[in-house]
């Protein structure tokens, strides 16, 4: 269906959403071609095996387990299946209850994903932070591109729960601090959102840190409210107050769609007589660094002692088990 989308000649009269969808083409192709090769493959060595003595078919075996292996790494792209897995996402941060030591946890975890982006060869563009008073952040938002970039990252949302001793408290107690992941993806500007303008207050001010002239001399920031689900957005990453507003509007479709899909979630629920929130703010992870050194994923029961690895970005592990449950 994508391919014959491709072939509209008008295709081009709309620049953005053609270049959304030759990426999303090629990241599927990616994800497909190196299945079919392996298919071709083991076809090839079966009809050889059929061919083949006794004797001979033993020589085929290292060529079986090559297949096998191929197979294993390539297997989980399969459950990269959903509407919206291929596009790029918007990846925010939020400290939860324990003040200081949680905005300190929850710049670990900005760290720790911009670490695992840059493993994947991932883009990464900080949108909106808050600096906490003493350390650490409030919130950061983190859009990121690339292949599969909403697909992995989604599994990825949830609460996550740290254990440690505090570097924050004078008697260096264990402490423990939760902070709030959320992931959304960017939706093509196609995508039906119905948002009434009247509904929205935008706010405008000066962006902080380090960035070209207009920082913190022109007001470029913009913070977004959609007043009937007080949902708010905001966006300083760009040089220009109208680019701002663009990726602020982006956000909020996203926002708004998850809302209703959430809804509808927990209309089913309602209706099946189930008890279990699926709320972004269920815990998912736990990363103990006292007593013992374990990072522990509660969905899947998936656990690492290389607390070290973890929070320096290697979170593939995590990644596709969590895909695997989700799509059995």
């Amino acid at each position: 269906m994508l391919s014959a989308q491709t072939t509209d000649p008008n295709i081009w009269n709309d620049q953005k959403r053609a270049q959304q969808l030759f990426t999303e083409l090629k990241a599927l192709k990616k994800q497909w071609e190196p299945i079919v090769a392996i298919d071709r493959e083991a076809t090839a060595l079966l009809e050889m095996a059929e061919a083949s003595s006794e004797e001979e078919r033993t020589t085929l075996v290292s060529d079986v387990e090559k297949i096998l292996q191929e197979w294993e790494t390539l297997e989980t792209q399969l459950y990269l299946s959903g509407e919206f897995d291929a596009l790029n996402c918007y990846l925010t941060l939020s400290g939860g209850a324990g003040g200081t030591e949680a905005q300190d946890w929850a710049a670990m975890l900005m760290r720790m994903y911009l670490r695992f982006c840059e493993r994947k060869g991932w883009k990464t563009t900080l949108i909106e932070r808050t600096d906490g008073q003493e350390a650490g952040i409030k919130s950061a938002t983190i859009h990121v591109e690339g292949e599969f970039a909403y697909g992995e990252l989604k599994c990825e949302k949830g609460t996550h729960r740290l254990v440690r001793l505090s570097p924050f408290n004078a008697k260096n107690l264990r402490q423990t601090s939760f902070a709030l992941v959320e992931v959304l993806p960017e939706l093509p500007e196609s995508t039906a959102v119905d948002i009434n303008p009247s509904d929205l207050k935008i706010d405008t001010y000066r962006s902080g840190g380090a960035g070209g002239q207009n920082v913190n001399k022109v007001e470029t920031a913009v913070r977004i409210t959609h007043l009937p689900s007080g949902i708010v957005v905001a966006c300083q990453s760009e040089r220009s107050q109208l680019q701002n507003r663009a990726q602020a509007m982006n956000m909020l479709r996203a926002k708004l769609l998850e809302k209703e899909r959430k809804e509808k979630e927990e209309t089913k629920s309602e209706l099946k007589g189930a008890r279990k929130s699926a709320d972004f703010g269920q815990q998912i992870r736990s990363y103990v660094l006292h007593p013992y050194q374990m990072v522990k994923d509660l969905r899947t029961d998936t656990e690492t002692s290389d607390t070290t690895g973890v929070l320096d970005g290697d979170l593939q592990q995590f990644i596709d088990a969590e895909l695997k449950r989700t799509s059995r």
